[in-house]
C-alpha cells in the first residue's frame, strides 16, 4: 500500500499575504469568507477560525501588515532628519509609485479598503479613517515644522496646506485605480510642490 504525504503545512504568513491582495482589489465588505479561505489555499472553516478568529481580526491583521510593508511610502512624514519640503514630497512620490506598481492591485488600502460600510461594519471604516488621520496629522507636523523653522510663512494660505496635500495624497488612490501611470502623477506632485515653494520665505 503506497503511503500517503504529511498533509502540508498551513502557511499563515502566505495566507495572510493573499487576504491582504484580496481585501486590497476588492474592499472588505465584497469580500466573503469564501473567496478568502479559497485565496489562502483553501483551507477549511476550523482553520481559518483556528488562524485568524474572524473576518474582522483578519483584516485589522492585514491592514497591520499593509502599514509595515507597503505602507511604509508614509515614513518620511515623521523622519525630521528630512526638511519638510523633502519629507512631503519624498512621500507623495513613493506613494505613487506603490500605488501604480503592477505587482500588487493599484491604489490604497487605506483609503479604498473600506468605504461606505453597512452599520455592522462602521469599525472596520473607523479603523481606515484612522490610519488616514494619522498620515494627516503627519503632513500637518511637517508644515508646522517649516514654519518653526522659518521656511513657511503662518499665514492663512499656509494653513490650508495640510488639507491641499492630504486631498492629493488620498485622491492619488482613485487615479491610481483608474489608470493613471506613475509619470502622470509625479509631474502632477511637481506641479503641487510649486504651491509650497510659491510660499517659501526666502533666506
Amino acid at each position: 500500500m503506497a503511503r500517503t504525504g504529511r498533509p502540508r503545512e498551513f502557511d499563515r504568513d502566505k495566507a495572510l499575504d493573499a487576504a491582504m491582495t484580496l481585501f486590497w482589489a476588492q474592499g472588505y465588505e465584497p469580500t466573503s469568507l469564501n473567496q478568502l479561505k479559497a485565496c489562502m489555499g483553501n483551507i477549511s472553516p476550523a482553520s481559518f477560525y483556528a488562524a485568524f478568529g474572524s473576518k474582522e481580526t483578519l483584516f485589522r491583521e492585514v491592514v497591520q501588515r499593509y502599514l509595515q510593508t507597503h505602507g511604509q511610502v508614509m515614513a518620511p512624514l515623521w523622519d525630521e532628519t528630512l526638511s519638510p519640503r523633502d519629507a512631503i514630497e519624498q512621500t507623495l512620490r513613493r506613494s505613487a509609485r506603490m500605488q501604480t506598481a503592477r505587482s500588487h492591485p493599484t491604489g490604497c488600502l487605506i483609503v479604498q479598503g473600506a468605504c461606505n460600510c453597512s452599520p455592522e461594519n462602521l469599525p472596520v471604516q473607523a479603523l481606515l479613517a484612522a490610519e488616514r488621520e494619522r498620515s494627516r496629522d503627519g503632513i500637518k507636523a511637517c508644515i508646522e515644522r517649516a514654519v518653526t523653522n522659518g521656511e513657511l510663512p503662518a499665514s492663512a494660505v499656509t494653513q490650508t496646506l495640510p488639507a491641499l496635500f492630504t486631498t492629493f495624497l488620498h485622491g492619488m488612490a482613485c487615479e491610481a485605480r483608474d489608470g493613471d501611470k506613475v509619470k502622470t502623477l509625479d509631474a502632477a506632485i511637481t506641479t503641487l510642490m510649486q504651491v509650497w515653494d510659491s510660499q517659501a520665505l526666502q533666506p
